[in-house]
């Protein structure tokens, strides 16, 4: 008899384990308290596309769901600067021909879900879960329009539902589960630069576009119809924070003075910008990610993170494979699987969420200082010279399945190495030499 799994959460997490699970034999029922994204595609305002790297790669191939995807995904190469002057400078991300991809959280969401939906899978719509019995493995739904409540009793419960997991808060309450949720004092805003008059792109399509200011920045990536999808991150107090632009005035002077070249580019600035809500941004840290063989928690309602290494997705996407490669090693045990899976993954999860805080002063605050460039410069070569000692962090983190705890850990140790390197006198004009490099080699 086919084991039943109800998952709450058709986002692309839920959508993709539905995926994984259906293949793997199990009866799966997906209920999302959302309407359906396939009735209205909604893009722009609070949507954040999406960087894919090589760990979501990973994961989609396994299900072959890649070759959907691809249709969708625009390379990005390397990044590129703009300084407030109007000078950019850039940084190739990787080796030649390494990419991350631009992707539509929206259009991406569709996939997958369609995916799961073909291979078996039902979707339920507009269901809220309001409980979980958990000692019965029955989560009870709302229906948003009718306000009908269903109960579903399965094998198992999976809360795939995202930063605000209803299953989370549920198990937090009834099991006394650890909770922490730490808001970042930074939040964001969506803007549209839409593409020029013959359809095309007005900047780079295939690199992530970064204004780094010091404190804030705004990023931009392409999508498919020729526009950027661009976030503003900021300060929500003091100075150039969301707090101080509120009239046209002060955000059109905000803009122009920070931000002149992209200002010129986007004719109805204020109208998005009183249209687009302004959102928070927090990392959610809880544990244990199951109860028994009963209930497990993945993605975001796991372990959410900020947006700033664009790994949210591709930890959530490896949360599916992770959780199949462990399913297959333990004859399907839900008990022995889900446990394993909550405690390998634990630290995996703190691991992402200490390198998309790591990464966001680098975006915001580095890549405008030539030292750093200089920096990234020399550890690129090196790791070209001597690929076997050394891997970039950035390149372990989108580049290979490296866990994330393991890339934090020797990332941290490269770090303070290169702290030494860059303290040499006269790097700036010394940094391709064989001294340099044979130094490294000697501080390794």
């Amino acid at each position: 008899m086919k084991k039943k799994i109800t998952i709450a959460g058709a986002g692309l997490v839920g959508s993709l384990s539905a995926l994984y699970l259906t293949k793997r034999g199990y009866d799966v029922s997906v209920y999302e308290k959302r309407k359906d994204l396939r009735s209205e595609i909604i893009t722009a305002g609070k949507s954040i596309n999406l960087a894919l790297s090589t760990r979501g790669w990973t994961a989609l191939k396994k299900v072959n769901a890649e070759k959907e995807v691809e249709k969708i995904a625009i390379p990005m190469y390397k990044r590129i600067m703009h300084v407030i002057n109007g000078n950019i400078t850039e940084q190739q991300y990787g080796k030649d021909g390494e990419a991350i991809y631009s992707v539509s959280r929206a259009e991406l969401n569709v996939i997958m879900m369609n995916l799961a939906e073909k291979n078996g899978a039902k979707l339920h719509f507009n269901e809220q879960c309001v409980d979980v019995d958990f000692d019965n493995i029955t989560a009870i739904f709302e229906n948003n329009k009718t306000k009908n409540t269903t109960k579903v009793t399965s094998n198992a419960i999976i809360g795939a539902d995202g930063t605000y997991s209803a299953i989370r808060d549920v198990m937090v309450k009834k099991l006394n589960h650890e909770i922490e949720i730490k808001y970042i004092d930074h939040k964001y805003k969506e803007l549209l630069l839409p593409a020029n008059n013959k359809g095309e792109h007005l900047l780079d399509k295939n690199a992530l576009h970064i204004w780094p200011r010091g404190n804030f920045m705004l990023i931009a990536l392409a999508n498919l119809d020729g526009s950027f999808t661009c976030t503003l991150f900021a300060s929500e107090k003091g100075e150039d924070s969301f707090e101080s632009l509120n009239t046209e005035k002060e955000v059109t002077n905000y803009f122009e003075k920070v931000f002149p070249d992209f200002t010129s580019m986007i004719p109805d600035l204020y109208d998005q910008w009183k249209k687009n809500p302004t959102s928070s941004l927090s990392i959610v840290r809880t544990y244990p990610w199951n109860f028994n063989e009963k209930a497990l928690l993945i993605g975001d309602a796991a372990h959410a993170t900020v947006p700033f290494y664009g790994q949210g997705m591709n930890c959530g996407f490896e949360d599916c494979r992770k959780l199949d490669e462990i399913l297959n090693q333990n004859n399907d045990c839900l008990k022995s699987s889900f446990e394993e899976f909550s405690q390998e993954r634990k630290k995996d999860g703190d691991g992402v969420q200490d390198l998309s805080m790591h990464n966001f002063i680098v975006m915001r605050d580095k890549t405008a200082d030539p030292k750093f460039l200089i920096q990234k410069k020399i550890e690129k070569k090196f790791s070209e010279l001597y690929p076997e000692k050394w891997t970039p962090l950035y390149s372990m983190v989108s580049f290979t399945n490296i866990s994330y705890s393991k890339a934090w850990k020797i990332g941290m140790k490269q770090e303070l190495l290169m702290q030494k390197i860059m303290s040499i006198p006269n790097i700036e004009n010394i940094w391709e030499s064989e001294e340099i490099m044979s130094k490294m080699i000697e501080l390794i």
